[in-house]
């Protein structure tokens, strides 16, 4: 066997495959039209369910974008995921007014809380927790947002009681 190239032999479920087929298509119908891979990122991701690497590498060589830059738009963009989608997902703004009004000391307790550090989902699949880089609420700084709830001028010491809401 030629030591450029291995071939991977890997059993997809009957499902993954449906789902890997549904991005194709999108892939297929979008990838000669201009402007339109965060439309594909959200095609993708509502079949998917999240945007691990492997789908976006599969975006960006059905698009003729390098994986650099489908990653950067994944992780510009608070929409996309790229873990599975927990209950609640839990989006901490780390944009300049919310990490200067003490952003980074919410991520250190809802990390401690929850026993998972930012980018992971609990063992339980009831929250994930990212880190954005802006929610659009700049004047409440520091806000986190649960699934659509925005919470405004957060600190540690409220965490616990939010939480407690889900």
């Amino acid at each position: 066997m030629s030591p450029e190239k291995a071939s991977v032999v890997i059993d997809l479920s009957a499902e993954e495959q449906e789902k890997l087929d549904a991005i194709q298509k999108v892939i297929d119908t979008y990838k000669d039209k201009e402007g339109c891979l965060i439309s594909v990122l959200h095609l993708a991701q509502e079949i998917y369910g999240y945007l691990p690497m492997e789908i976006q590498q599969k975006i960006a060589d059905g698009m003729g974008f390098s994986l650099s830059h489908v990653s950067s738009v994944v992780t510009f963009y608070s929409y996309f995921s790229m873990i599975p989608r927990a209950d609640h997902a839990i989006k901490i703004c780390m944009g300049t007014a919310c990490y200067v009004r003490g952003g980074k000391r919410i991520v250190d307790r809802l990390e401690e809380v929850l026993g998972i550090s930012a980018g992971q989902t609990t063992s339980d699949g009831k929250f994930s927790i990212a880190i954005t880089r802006c929610l659009g609420a700049c004047g409440l700084a520091p806000v986190i947002m649960i699934d659509e709830e925005v919470y405004q001028q957060v600190n540690p010491d409220k965490i616990e009681k939010i939480l407690s809401k889900y």
